[in-house]
């Protein structure tokens, strides 16, 4: 295939993953989506600005990764790799690195950033693998690989690798399962992922009530002070169920 056939097959792949996991994209023309959605806008600009940086043409690929920052907010670095089928939703805020390298059919959120760490040259930059879906204003840090089809909750930093099909959070991002199993399909429930620090904070917090509630039982006096309550997590209505 040559290059320029590559380019539209991967701007089609791209257009086909914005209809399919976008609710709001379903029954919206291909064309609509190419001028409206600035994150698709900014993948086709990629995808030919990094063609043209595997030919060796000079300065046009800075040149128009930097003109689609300014129009779209999302920084693709030309010589990243990107596989077919990504999805970047809303886009604002997204940036990936040089050397950042990511699957087919990949999903991000606004806020997203695959970044190096130190001024070390090489790899520095994120490997993400296929299905893996990354949520707003996540920061995969430094040449970490992220397993396939794993999830990364909102606003987590990851500085170590992520196996596959694990759902990670916080930070420094820990593996976690949601209910006791691994989160399903495209719409898992962002806005109730665990939370590992606030989960041991509850745990002493409901240590220290029950120690005071035996220390009343031996004394006869209750605790004077503030009061420490026994937390229960609240859950509201399912973000994922519309």
């Amino acid at each position: 295939m040559t290059t320029i056939g590559r380019v539209i097959q991967e701007v089609r792949d791209d257009l086909t993953a914005a209809q399919q996991r976008d609710p709001a994209a379903r029954g919206v023309s291909r064309l609509e989506i190419l001028l409206t959605y600035g994150g698709v806008q900014a993948l086709l600009a990629h995808r030919v600005s990094h063609a043209l940086h595997e030919a060796r043409v000079p300065l046009l690929p800075g040149m128009l990764a930097s003109v689609m920052t300014m129009i779209t907010g999302v920084e693709i670095h030309p010589a990243a790799r990107i596989g077919r089928g990504l999805f970047i939703d809303h886009g604002s805020g997204v940036v990936i690195g040089e050397t950042a390298e990511v699957g087919d059919h990949v999903t991000m959120y606004q806020g997203v950033t695959l970044g190096g760490t130190g001024f070390a040259r090489g790899k520095r930059h994120p490997t993400v693998g296929d299905r893996v879906m990354i949520g707003s204003g996540a920061k995969l840090l430094g040449p970490v690989v992220v397993g396939a089809r794993s999830k990364i909750g909102a606003n987590s930093v990851v500085i170590h690798d992520v196996p596959a099909d694990v759902t990670v959070v916080g930070n420094p991002g820990h593996p976690v399962r949601v209910d006791g199993r691994r989160p399903e399909g495209p719409d898992a429930d962002w806005a109730h992922l665990p939370d590992p620090v606030a989960d041991a904070i509850s745990g002493l917090a409901n240590r220290i009530t029950e120690l005071e509630e035996l220390l009343a039982e031996q004394t006869g006096r209750k605790p004077e002070g503030g009061q420490v309550h026994r937390l229960e997590r609240r859950r509201g209505p399912d973000s994922a169920g519309g």
